[in-house]
């Protein structure tokens, strides 16, 4: 693990493994650089992989003076990118980390960025009269709110009850039944610090990037779930129709992490996608 010290003290944990073109993988909310398990052991074998623990997550927990907003985690991503001198990586991120890449975007364009690989996140998780595309379709501010304050009495419950709010009825089963992966689950938010995560959503929910999606301009492929908790297709639709040139993969069946569901299609399609471009068939 390197440890990358940021421009305001803070300490960012970054696993640096493989070797070739630069692969940057961007987690979940509330995860780690861990959740990306085997994916990230299988890319090692052909290009060089850094996936952090984002600010306020992991090893660099309540590190710094700066909170954990997704502002800060964008100004974060581009110190990694000079700290170990990248040139054009492969950027892939899931869910928060996808929210993390499109601020730096809106930040400071595409400079400096190869590609970009997003699973399974909408541009807005907040919805109005006008957007329906956010979280279950049905997560106007009053919700938002009322969940920030379910985090703060009880931050485990409050998230798996996020997960089985949500459209996938077998996540939802799977935490009626407390399953033995809801126990672990369940283990595994408790040692989490809560305070910067709840902050950290905070700002996740202050953030608006439609208007970035049509600005980028680096070759794009977009994962989603067609069983995702939090998303319906119609929100993998309206992403892949305002990104220029954007590839579009639907993987039936599959929840809020496809890349997990599906590793090996998954592993398939990104390694075509970093070696040969986004314009090419990679059904």
């Amino acid at each position: 693990m390197k440890v990358i010290t940021l421009d305001d003290g803070a300490q960012l944990h970054v696993s640096v493994r493989g070797h070739g073109s630069p692969v940057i993988l961007l987690h979940s909310w509330a995860a780690d650089h861990a959740a990306w398990g085997p994916i990230g052991t299988e890319l090692a074998h052909r290009f060089t992989v850094y996936a952090w623990d984002a600010r306020g997550h992991g090893r660099s927990t309540a590190t710094g003076p700066s909170v954990p907003t997704v502002a800060r985690m964008a100004l974060d991503l581009r110190e990694l990118i000079r700290h170990f001198r990248l040139e054009r990586p492969t950027v892939v991120a899931h869910s928060m980390g996808a929210l993390t890449l499109w601020q730096l975007m809106a930040d400071s364009g595409c400079s400096g960025l190869g590609k970009a690989c997003i699973i399974d996140q909408s541009p807005r998780l907040i919805t109005d009269d006008h957007w329906r595309l956010g979280i279950y379709g049905n997560w106007p501010a009053e919700r938002n709110r009322a969940f920030m304050t379910a985090l703060r009495s009880n931050f485990p419950e409050a998230v798996l009850r996020l997960l089985a709010d949500g459209h996938n009825e077998q996540t939802r089963q799977h935490v009626a039944a407390n399953t033995r992966g809801i126990q672990r689950l369940r283990e595994t938010l408790a040692r989490l610090a809560p305070e910067p995560l709840i902050a950290c959503w905070d700002s996740l929910g202050q953030a608006d990037y439609r208007s970035v999606l049509p600005l980028i301009t680096v070759p794009t492929v977009l994962v989603y779930g067609t069983a995702s908790q939090y998303y319906g297709t119609g929100t993998a639709r309206y992403v892949a129709d305002r990104i220029p040139g954007a590839v579009l993969h639907l993987f039936e069946g599959a929840d809020h992490s496809p890349h997990l569901a599906e590793r090996e299609r998954f592993l398939t399609l990104l390694s075509a996608f970093i070696t040969a471009g986004a314009d090419e068939d990679l059904a």
